[in-house]
Order: structure tokens, then C-alpha cells, then sequence
């Protein structure tokens, strides 16, 4: 999938996940202690955000992390490499690395990751609710 463009990007350095999926969950939880300087925003890719920003097809796909960055959307390995390039310190160094790995071979582990999350980490009734000190980093 290609990045793209999206015509009015108000917000920059959003995560889009599938709020229901538990891997994508204890990412989220990752990334929110990773991030110290609080530069991430997160929402659902089933949320009214992600149904201004992402296109259709990806939100359909849940498959897909998606990272809103500097006006363009990154999926998938992309979008992961970009998180923590964003993030920076030894992160943004392990992002860098990550995004040097060819595309076709970082999205085959991307993908197979993906289709085996549901069984590895289960599958939540509803999207992850934020805690009073994140509410402000999540978007609907």
C-alpha cells in the first residue's frame, strides 16, 4: 500500500489502530511510556477521526497500523518505523533501522504478525478506553 496525502491533515503524529485487537492494544500501552514527550496522539481506525483521515479500504483492513506524519499517512512496517523514528532517541535509532530493512521484507513480517494477532494476544469486545491522564492524546 502506498503512502498518501490526505487533503486536510489537521493534526500531525496520530497512531490509528484497531482498538479492538489486544497486540495493537499493548502497543498503544507501549508507545504511551515510550513516549515521554508526548508527541503521539492515538486513535481507533473504527473511530470518527480515522473515518476523516484514512481512507476506506484501510480502515476496513485492520490489519494496518496507520501513522499520520508531516501531511502523509505510513501503513503497516512504514507506519511502525516512523512511530518510533518520532519518538526519537534510541527509538528514533531503531526506527531508522527498521525503515533501512527492504519494504517487501519488513512488510512480510509486518503481515505475518498481523494475521496471527487475533489468536496470540485475543480480540476485545470494545476499543481500549485511555485513563484520565491519557484522554487528552486519544482521539475519538
Amino acid at each position: 500500500m502506498a503512502e498518501s496525502n490526505p487533503q486536510s491533515l489537521d493534526t500531525d503524529s496520530i497512531v490509528f489502530f484497531d482498538g479492538v485487537c489486544g497486540l495493537c492494544s499493548h502497543t498503544v500501552d507501549l508507545l504511551l511510556r515510550l513516549d515521554g514527550r508526548s508527541r503521539l496522539k492515538f486513535a481507533p481506525l473504527q473511530g470518527t477521526t480515522a473515518e476523516q483521515l484514512v481512507p476506506e479500504n484501510v480502515r476496513e483492513d485492520l490489519n494496518t497500523f496507520v501513522f499520520s506524519s508531516n501531511g502523509k499517512l505510513h501503513y503497516r512496517s512504514g507506519a511502525m518505523a516512523r512511530i518510533l523514528m518520532t519518538i526519537g532517541g534510541l527509538w528514533g535509532v531503531l526506527g531508522v533501522l527498521l525503515w533501512l530493512i527492504p519494504f517487501p521484507l519488513r512488510n512480510l513480517g509486518y503481515r505475518i504478525v498481523s494475521r496471527l494477532r487475533y489468536r496470540l494476544f485475543g480480540k476485545h469486545e470494545s476499543c481500549r478506553l485511555p485513563t484520565v491522564e491519557e484522554r487528552k492524546r486519544f482521539l475519538d
